[in-house]
């Protein structure tokens, strides 16, 4: 019975060992094919970067990110204006006008449907205490 079990484990040993190898070539030659897809793709970029229809595409794109940066500057300029003058910390100096009508429009915390705060809230409820 032992030499039974002992011969039927190196059946399944071998038959096992067996399967496993083939296995291996196919997937080597699955790497292989990735590899070299991969270096056409590389060799494809390098094309495109080099061929002379993508320059003015890029000079196109790099002239719309300056318009884009200018338009930026020049809102960030005009909210500034907007807002009057601030101090060195950053907090807006309240001896202008523009920023004490800017204090008392904007609410502190979240509003209702028509525009007055919401006193349910915290911050609104200090902000009215701050104001008597």
């Amino acid at each position: 019975m032992k030499k039974f079990i002992a011969i039927f484990v190196m059946v399944c040993f071998c038959t096992t060992m067996i399967f496993a190898q083939t296995a291996k070539p196919a997937v080597k030659a699955q790497v292989q094919k990735a590899k070299t897809d991969v270096k056409a793709v590389k060799a494809d970029a390098k094309a495109v970067k080099a061929s002379p229809a993508v320059a003015p595409a890029k000079a196109a794109a790099k002239a719309d990110v300056a318009k884009v940066k200018t338009d930026v500057k020049a809102v960030k300029t005009d909210a500034k204006a907007a807002a009057g003058a601030v101090k060195k910390d950053g907090t807006p100096d309240m001896r202008y006008k523009a920023n004490k009508e800017a204090a008392k429009a904007a609410p502190v915390g979240p509003t209702k449907k028509d525009g007055t705060p919401d006193m349910r809230y915290k911050a609104n409820k200090e902000a009215a205490a701050k104001k008597k």
